[in-house]
């Protein structure tokens, strides 16, 4: 317990705290500035438009898999139940570490697409593997 307390509070508390701090440095009128900023303000705009459309299409096709899975018998699905209740076992870091582990140069996908150096264009941003 005591070695858990310790590593949460390194990693997660202390980060989050000097965030807290940094905002009683500043005025009322930089912080307002700082929240309402078009740069801020279109990062919230991204997070919670993309947050809202990954809900609605998580609520519309996951009740199109539920629905047949409780209604239905057919070939493979135990491999689709195993699929649906394979995220809800693992921890989010080993997700990320085997995603990152697939698209490093040396992964299973990120050997091809390193050397395709695939860059795709998407309004103003510019996603590239490199």
């Amino acid at each position: 317990m005591g070695y858990t307390v310790i590593y949460l509070s390194i990693v997660v508390l202390v980060p989050l705290s000097t965030i807290f701090f940094k905002t009683f440095t500043l005025s009322w009128s930089e912080f307002w500035s700082t929240v309402l900023s078009p740069r801020t303000v279109a990062a919230y705009k991204l997070s919670f438009g993309a947050s809202l459309a990954g809900g609605l299409l998580n609520s519309f096709f996951g009740f199109i898999v539920a629905w047949t899975l409780v209604r239905y018998s057919f070939p493979g699905k135990k491999l689709i139940d195993v699929m649906v209740d394979l995220p809800f076992a693992l921890p989010t870091s080993v997700a990320g570490i085997t995603l990152t582990s697939i698209y490093v140069q040396n992964g299973w996908l990120g050997r091809f697409l390193v050397p395709m150096e695939s860059r795709w264009h998407l309004h103003h941003w510019e996603w590239s593997w490199r």
